[in-house]
């Protein structure tokens, strides 16, 4: 018995273990479901019951030992009502939380005071009214409290002095009346009080900040200046009696200015042409730099009342939630700069990674972006880059994708020497076999008139299964191009397209073609001054096809039949006559037909094909391993 009990013993004990590695902090979960029910919200949120809360649920992230929830962002999401009691302040470990730009009404919710942990608190944007609870003490973590924007009155509380690791305090915009309280917090460095009912004098410990913390107060004084301190005698006369100068003093002085003059003219002018020869060696390295949203181009729009009220539409089914102001304070890396845009990646403060693109010019009005945008993201499926989010003001667009962590068949064929991946016959083939499913979905959809308009290797991805997946859909119509258009679209351009903006279904194909070809000879469509399609015609009527070949398909035996079979479509689909082009779902069966008789032919032992971790080489580190789409 001593040997069985032992035994038995030692599977409750690794049971128990095992259910405490894969437990989650279930108390916290059933607090956010009584959050969630007790509340409406525009937008859905997919909490539910039998979903794991700590790798799935919007908004919400754990500590890493998913013992609790240290963070609930909810910006933007349109929460209304009040908060419920005894609901979000059951969240014992909450160091962060964010419901701004909701509208969200009632008092400020007394319960708060149990978040001990709190170290961030945004509720600015809201509807919120009443005083603030005269004890705030409870936060002795906080470093950040935003709640401007709402309609909060009576006086500032004197208790927040005593949140000695407060660094930002932004209590603008709301209804606040009496004395400023004097806040001696030697850490705040972002003080706003502006545009309530405030009145009297500025305490001595907020004198060293500016005017505009305090402007639309009835702030009776500021700083007194400080007269300046005459001199310690009276200026001597003779000091202003002007001494006679010798010519030749006066002389050498003309002299040695116009040198110094000619040298300093000099030196600027070759600072100047230095300079401006860097920017044209440096222009593609300079799109690689980390940046601020907001270091690039102007901030939060705040000119008119549509843009103030403006805010991100999100897609059914995005498990994302962030808003306008957390995209433009995320660190942001230009990936690209292309022919609709800028691209970049967004390292978001929830440890979540997107990409954002920024349209230049859209040349469509509101109403019909907003239709182009719901058609673009309500196409689902899996060889088709979704489109999660979209934001449109007058002076910002906005579109928001998935990061793809493998990078874009652009960088893997021709990236730089030290981050390009070699591609074997039966990667590019699934590359092509799911580049052709996605745009024969896309043709598929609105009645089957829609149409792509950029297809290009640096607009096609590789998904999990390593797959080729379609990005970029939507903006030939809405966005006008850059004129002249970029030289490297030139290539993928149907010979009959002369705008952009008038592509078709069968151009379309024409591009495809092209990217069937790039993927055979592994050259660019506009590489060193040659024209990749008229070359492979050239070639092809000289009857030297294998000189066609990239290289690195050589290495693989038993493969030219394929590779011809799929030349001989690229140059199909790259007709000059659009008629005499096949339609996107017959090219689906052509390149599948390849690939099964590749399965047939070889055992998989033939052909290696890398695994994602293999193509993660290209990165998510840097820009230099990762083409966006432009």
């Amino acid at each position: 018995m001593g040997k069985y009990g032992f035994l038995f013993r030692s599977v409750i004990f690794f049971g128990l273990c095992s259910l405490h590695v894969y437990s989650e902090p279930w108390e916290d979960k059933q607090a956010l479901l009584d959050f969630l029910q007790n509340t409406s919200h525009l937008r859905y949120l997919n909490w539910d019951q039998n979903t794991p809360l700590c790798t799935s649920w919007t908004g919400v992230t754990c500590d890493d030992r998913q013992t609790g929830v240290i963070a609930l962002r909810l910006p933007g999401v349109g929460i209304r009502g009040s908060i419920p009691p005894n609901t979000l302040s059951r969240l014992s470990f909450l160091q962060t939380l964010s419901l701004r730009n909701n509208g969200i009404s009632g008092v400020f919710p007394s319960d708060f005071s149990r978040l001990s942990n709190l170290t961030s608190l945004y509720l600015q944007s809201n509807r919120f009214s009443g005083p603030l609870p005269l004890n705030l003490s409870a936060w002795h973590n906080l470093v950040v409290l935003n709640l401007s924007n709402n309609n909060f009155n009576g006086s500032i509380p004197l208790s927040l002095s005593n949140l000695t690791q407060l660094t930002t305090l932004d209590l603008s915009s709301n209804s606040y009346s009496g004395q400023i309280p004097d806040l001696g917090i030697p850490s705040l460095r972002f003080l706003n009080f502006s545009n309530n009912h405030l009145n009297g004098s500025i305490p001595n410990s907020l004198l060293r900040f500016p005017s505009s913390s305090f402007s639309g107060n009835n702030i009776t004084s500021r700083v007194v200046a400080i007269p300046p301190i005459p001199s310690s005698a009276p200026p001597d006369s003779s000091v202003h009696k002007a001494k006679k100068i010798s010519e030749t003093a006066l002389l050498g002085i003309i002299i040695g200015g116009a040198a110094v003059l000619f040298v300093m003219i000099a030196v600027c002018m070759i600072v100047l042409w230095s300079s401006k020869k860097s920017k044209q060696q440096d222009n593609d390295a300079e799109a690689q730099k980390m940046e601020k949203f907001y270091s690039k181009k102007k901030r939060l729009p705040t000119e008119s009342r549509e843009e103030k009220n403006a805010r991100i539409t999100f897609f059914e089914g995005s498990n994302m939630a962030f808003d306008l102001e957390d995209l433009f304070r995320a660190s942001a890396e230009v990936l690209g700069k292309g022919m609709f845009g800028t691209t970049y990646k967004a390292a978001l403060e929830d440890s979540n990674t997107v990409v954002v693109k920024r349209l230049k010019e859209v040349s469509v009005g509101k109403r019909e972006y907003e239709q182009q945008m719901e058609i673009v993201g309500n196409i689902k499926h899996e060889n088709v880059a979704a489109l999660r989010a979209y934001y449109y003001s007058k002076d910002e667009n906005l579109m928001v994708y998935d990061y793809f962590r493998h990078g874009s068949l652009s960088t893997m064929l021709h990236g730089k020497k030290e981050n390009r991946l070699p591609l074997d016959w039966e990667t590019r083939l699934k590359i092509a076999i799911g580049a052709a499913r996605g745009l024969a979905h896309i043709h598929s959809q609105n009645g089957g008139k829609l149409v792509h308009g950029n297809i290009k290797s640096s607009n096609i991805f590789l998904n999990s299964q390593n797959y080729g997946c379609v990005s970029d859909l939507g903006l030939a119509t809405i966005v006008t191009p850059t004129v002249p258009p970029i030289q490297r679209i030139i290539g993928y351009r149907a010979p009959e397209i002369t705008d952009s903006r008038k592509a078709t279904q069968l151009s379309d194909v024409y591009s495809f073609g092209v990217l069937i070809l790039e993927l055979l000879t592994g050259k660019t469509p506009l590489g060193e001054g040659t024209h990749l399609v008229k070359w492979v015609y050239s070639v092809v009527r000289e009857e030297w096809t294998a000189e066609v070949f990239d290289v690195e398909l050589l290495k693989f035996p038993n493969i030219e039949e394929e590779m011809v079979t799929m030349l001989q479509l690229g140059m199909a689909c790259t007709e000059r006559v659009p008629e005499k082009r096949p339609k996107m779902s017959d090219v689906v069966k052509m390149v599948e037909d390849i690939r099964r008789e590749s399965t047939d032919t070889h055992p998989s032992s033939e052909v290696s094909t890398p695994t994602p971790t293999g193509l993660s080489h290209t990165g998510e580190t840097g820009s230099s391993t990762y083409v966006t789409p432009q």
